[in-house]
């Protein structure tokens, strides 16, 4: 007899039995004498509870059964035990993978691909603890899913990727902290010299400010102090730094004059391809060949320096292909030393007022200034000039008095009392700046070449255009031994990790168009991406670095596979399990029962 014959038949005897006993009272009530009958309020409740007592029987012989999600996994990873699970999971079939703790009431299996093979009914899965390492995330395939996280953790929980810098250049380190109020953050370099300091902003964010001297890999360290002054979490900083290659410059000049015949010396001098127009009027130029300003020609440059003349002659199809090589990576830099018109305005976006012409004075450094030794001839924006041998006869330059009101403004040049003398601004992936100095050629004149050249390598190292590197899209937390997706691969892609290793890289045909493959990172470092003759290089993190910025990227990757699932846990088709316990309905039962007994057996006494 199968379950649903047996309920049938159970409700059908249940019921004629309520009817039987409905019959036997109306039956007794009708012969009683009229002073045996009782009140009316005590038939009531005995015709009440027969069913009652019936329905309560019912459902101890055979409890209601539990409404469970059909086909749904808990998958428990690290730190599931920090987390409690909803009833409506009981009883749904539990896996544990590899990095969840030790103790958990599941089956241990090597990944989710694994768990999956063996339960192919799996439509839904339910993630519990910090989220789903990259060898997982592929097998979810489409299949609804829901994730409960584990507490954030505490310590550096985010830290943005720096990009490959040129020698002397500085970077920034920014990133956030969470669970430690009043934290204060450092930075220190590879050989553990404190190089920067700041304390968290209200949502745990911070910004520092580092200086790459030497090319070639390096591994700054990032310390988190509490209130106490006690370290909470570190994390490696790496950073690439690569010779910087000299700047490809196309100038255009709006009149001959001594500033343009003095860096156009220089330019020659550090070994800088300069293509120099100067315009005579009237359609007549000197210097190089002219050059048409076309999209095709703007990619053969990093730099393009104008003045506010060239600037103002440039039609609105010459300024509009400019903007976009600017934003496709292209520097700019107007020299502001005459009254800029309209339209350069809005080209430079810096919102320029001013016109008469002022003196300031460039920066002397304190002899004992270890600072300024640091990032003398960096290349840094607002970086000090070299001007620790300016003669006396040269105690001032003439600049254009021109300021700015730009949010947006980052000075390029301060005079010795702070005034900013240049600017730029970012625009796509270049930058565009102003710059008001007119007679720098003066430092050249009077013996100082050095200084002059120091003033202008600054202005076109920030500006020009960063060299090109591979594009990766290697997570930004890449671990031994975790996954790294490197895509855009062609035949002969390889990888060579830091004891020479190489390994060659496969295609994923999957990928299609993007051409990605796997590398599982066996060794922490430094590693190199070969392409031919190209190189990229991307650092892997060891397993036990950061470990609180590996559980928020975790958390965050599986948060966002829980976003993009097709459909909720919780929506998923719903069926019957197991039955539930019997004891609360025996009880209920027992309770009618002895009710109605009590009730039978005080009948009334005779008038």
């Amino acid at each position: 007899m199968n379950a649903m014959s047996l309920s049938l038949l159970l409700a059908g005897l249940l019921t004629l039995a309520v009817v039987m006993a409905w019959l036997r009272l109306a039956l007794w009530r009708h012969g009683a004498p009229h002073d045996r009958r009782g009140s009316p309020t005590r038939f009531a409740l005995l015709c009440l509870l027969q069913p009652v007592v019936a329905l309560l029987l019912y459902v101890t012989l055979l409890p209601p059964r539990q409404t469970t999600t059909t086909g749904t996994l808990v998958v428990m990873t690290a730190q599931a035990d920090r987390v409690a699970l909803p009833a409506s999971l009981d009883g749904q079939p539990r896996v544990a993978l590899p990095e969840a703790p030790a103790g958990l009431d599941a089956e241990r299996v090597p990944d989710l691909g694994t768990a999956l093979r063996r339960r192919p009914e799996v439509r839904a899965l339910y993630i519990v603890g910090a989220g789903l390492e990259p060898r997982d995330r592929d097998a979810v395939d489409g299949r609804a899913l829901a994730f409960s996280a584990a507490p954030l953790p505490r310590g550096i929980v985010q830290l943005s990727p720096i990009a490959p810098v040129a020698t002397g250049a500085g970077f920034v380190a920014s990133g956030r902290v969470h669970g430690i109020p009043q934290a204060t953050v450092v930075l220190r370099d590879p050989a553990g010299q404190r190089v920067d300091a700041t304390t968290v902003d209200a949502q745990g964010g911070f910004r520092l400010d580092g200086l790459s001297r030497l090319s070639g890999p390096a591994q700054f360290r990032i310390e988190v102090l509490d209130a106490k002054r006690a370290v909470i979490d570190t994390a490696t900083v790496p950073v690439w730094t690569q010779p910087a290659s000299a700047p490809r410059v196309w100038a255009l000049a709006g009149a001959p004059n001594a500033e343009w015949k003095y860096l156009r010396r220089w330019a020659a001098d550090a070994g800088i391809p300069l293509h120099l127009q100067i315009s005579l009027g009237g359609g007549l130029q000197l210097g190089d060949a002219p050059l048409p300003m076309t999209a095709d020609t703007l990619r053969r440059f990093d730099l393009v320096l104008l003045d506010a003349r060239s600037a103002a002659a440039l039609g609105d199809g010459q300024r509009a292909a400019l903007v976009a090589a600017v934003r496709d990576g292209l520097g700019v830099l107007v020299r502001a030393d005459g009254a800029l018109a309209p339209g350069v305005q809005r080209m430079l976006g810096l919102a320029l007022t001013g016109r008469d012409d002022a003196e300031f004075q460039l920066p002397r450094p304190a002899p004992d200034d270890d600072a300024w030794r640091a990032r003398r001839g960096a290349g840094t924006a607002d970086a000090p000039v070299d001007a620790d041998a300016i003669p006396a006869g040269l105690s001032t330059l003439t600049r254009q008095a021109l300021r700015t009101t730009s949010p947006d403004a980052i000075p390029l040049l301060r005079a010795a009392d702070g005034t900013a003398v240049a600017w730029w601004r970012a625009e796509g992936r270049g930058r565009i700046g102003a710059w008001t100095p007119t007679d720098t050629y003066t430092l050249a004149l009077t013996g100082h070449a050095d200084t002059h050249a120091v003033l202008w390598s600054q202005a076109l190292g920030t500006l020009s255009r960063t060299g090109t590197e591979m594009a990766l899209s290697a997570p930004d937390d890449a671990r031994v031994p975790q996954r790294v997706a490197l895509c855009a691969l062609a035949g002969g892609a390889q990888v060579s990790a830091p004891d020479g290793t190489v390994t060659r890289l496969q295609r994923d045909p999957a990928t299609g168009a993007a051409g990605c493959g796997g590398f599982w990172p066996r060794m922490a470092g430094w590693h190199q991406l070969t392409l031919g003759d190209a190189t990229a290089p991307f650092h892997v993190r060891a397993a036990d670095d950061a470990p609180q910025l590996h559980a928020m990227a975790v958390r965050e990757h599986t948060r966002q596979l829980a976003s993009r699932a097709p459909s909720s846990v919780a929506a998923s088709s719903r069926t019957e399990g197991a039955r539930g316990p019997a004891w609360p309905w025996f009880l209920g039962w027992l309770f009618a029962s002895g009710l109605l007994w009590w009730l039978e057996r005080r009948r009334p006494a005779a008038g």
